[in-house]
């Protein structure tokens, strides 16, 4: 029942295709201090993958759709059992973004095991990293770390 419903839930929110909103002037940043809007690695100790959300949005780079298509195959090719997502920097933008997320973790039984996800959060996050976490707890068994 729960899969069947989070089926629905996917669909709706995926219906749309996610609009860039531009806000002011976008300044360029030191190259130094620049930040990917999301980034993952994959431990070749013991096969943890690691993503990491700034922002759900991309500069002109990769979109978030096609980014965790690519995580998550990186992921089935390694053979992760183990997925850390860390959101505490994500403050703030569309939450349909993060359905590709959602699906990821949900369509992958072995994501959905006790101490198989690790959800780190933070103080300053807000609706969307709220969200993702809440689809999270109701589908799967993460476990929250709360970060600075």
């Amino acid at each position: 029942m729960k899969r069947a419903q989070l089926v629905l839930i996917l669909a709706a929110l995926s219906c749309s295709e996610p609009t860039t909103i531009h806000q002011g002037v976008i300044t360029p940043t030191v190259p130094e201090q620049r930040q990917e809007s999301y980034s993952y690695s994959i431990s070749p100790v013991d096969r943890t993958l690691s993503a990491r959300f700034v922002s759900a949005r991309s500069e002109g780079g990769e979109s978030i759709n096609a980014f965790m298509r690519r995580m998550f195959a990186s992921a089935d090719s390694a053979g992760s059992e183990r997925l850390v997502i860390d959101l505490r920097s994500l403050t703030g933008s569309d939450a349909r973004l993060l359905v590709p997320l959602i699906n990821g973790v949900a369509t992958r039984d072995r994501f959905l095991q006790v101490g198989a996800l690790y959800v780190i959060i933070g103080p300053n996050s807000y609706s969307p990293t709220q969200s993702a976490a809440t689809l999270l707890q109701r589908y799967a068994s993460p476990l929250f770390v709360e970060g600075n």
